[in-house]
């Protein structure tokens, strides 16, 4: 049982694969080839709501180009100079987080890319012209690909927690889907992880996949995120 804990604690880490598309593939396919080294595209800006997913793109973006052998560096909140002298794509999260100084040196890292063979892809909260950073900066950041990242909607996310249980050989019914949505953390990495520990735990308890099940589930390893 404590296999279960970890399972649903720690989902799958992000991938261009596990990354569920929806409205977004245009953007998923750009990365494929920014990740590949397919891309003439030197600088891509990421914008969407909290939870609409990103932040796991520009992780599984990052993570795919250096398995491919590329090098690659992370922009943090801390002001730090990186090389960006030679072919490594940069990536910049949450940007609209960013305080002055680290603002600067974006800038002046954008700028370095801009000199090199590099890349840089960047993410925020909100389109470039909506962000409340620096003006030099907000150009910077839309002077290449802009793409918002649309989140599922519920009934989206339902469709891919009845497809995933239909892979597994189970039927997710309405009420056990509906519940699962309310009372757990709504990102898909997290919902596919708690559908999978859940799979486990009927099988283990010999009990029917119900909402008393997933209730009794999430209650005992106090997965739930307080919503509903």
């Amino acid at each position: 049982m404590k296999q279960l804990v970890l399972d649903i604690a720690l989902p799958s880490a992000p991938t261009l694969d596990n990354f569920v598309p929806g409205r977004n593939a245009e953007l998923v396919v750009a990365l494929y080839a920014l990740a590949n080294g397919a891309s003439n595209e030197r600088f891509i800006y990421l914008w969407g709501a909290d939870g609409s997913g990103r932040s796991h793109l520009l992780r599984a973006v990052v993570d795919a180009a250096r398995r491919n052998g590329r090098h690659t560096a992370w922009f943090d909140a801390e002001p730090k100079v990186i090389d960006a002298a030679d072919d490594v794509l940069c990536a910049a999260d949450d940007v609209h987080l960013l305080g002055a100084e680290a603002q600067i040196a974006l800038f002046n890292l954008h700028n370095r890319v801009r000199g090199g063979n590099g890349a840089l892809i960047a993410s925020g909260d909100a389109a470039p012209a909506q962000l409340r950073l620096r003006a030099d900066l907000v150009t910077r950041l839309a002077s290449g690909l802009i793409y918002q990242v649309h989140g599922l909607d519920d009934e989206e996310k339902s469709a891919v927690l009845r497809r995933h249980a239909d892979m597994r050989g189970f039927r997710l019914s309405q009420e056990v889907g509906d519940y699962l949505l309310r009372h757990s953390r709504r990102d898909m990495p997290s919902l596919l992880a708690l559908l999978d520990a859940l799979d486990r735990y009927s099988l283990e308890t010999k009990r029917a996949i119900t909402v008393p099940l997933l209730r009794e589930l999430l209650n005992e390893y106090g997965t739930t995120d307080g919503h509903g």
